[in-house]
């Protein structure tokens, strides 16, 4: 398995939370919905280990990445942000501001490539000017 097919299954889950409104749940949150028992089976320990590190990471840290969002999403306010980009968005932002362990070239182009597989033909470009205008305002400080 591969980093960018975790995340692929982080951002579904975050989307049918979120689709759903169950980002607040106190339920326990299965990190794999959508995916059946096999199909779970047949993921590595290491993957399971950073899907749920990307999904339960980001819902604990989602009002502050929700917050950053709205700072550099100025022309369009975070609800009315398509559900799969808002959710790409996120997962991108807690591994950029909260925490900071992948480059972030990486972690833009990552996000860039969901967008292109999983939302529309503009989103990418969207997904990449704001994440860009955040790694220039922190690398400048």
């Amino acid at each position: 398995m591969t980093r960018h097919r975790d995340r692929v299954i982080a951002v579904s889950t975050l989307y049918s939370l979120d689709f759903n409104n169950a980002l607040d749940s106190s339920e326990d949150i299965d990190p794999f919905q959508g995916m059946n028992e096999e199909e779970v089976g047949a993921l590595d320990e290491e993957d399971k280990i950073f899907i749920r590190f990307l999904v339960f990471g980001t819902l604990e840290n989602r009002e502050r990445i929700d917050e950053i969002i709205s700072r550099y999403s100025e022309k369009r306010p975070l609800e009315k942000i398509d559900i799969v980009d808002r959710n790409i968005l996120r997962i991108a932002f807690y591994q950029l501001a909260i925490t900071k362990d992948v480059h972030p070239a990486i972690v833009i182009d990552e996000a860039v490539k969901l967008s292109q597989e999983l939302s529309n033909d503009v989103s990418f470009r969207f997904i990449n000017g704001i994440l860009d205008a955040y790694r220039k305002d922190t690398e400048r400080k």
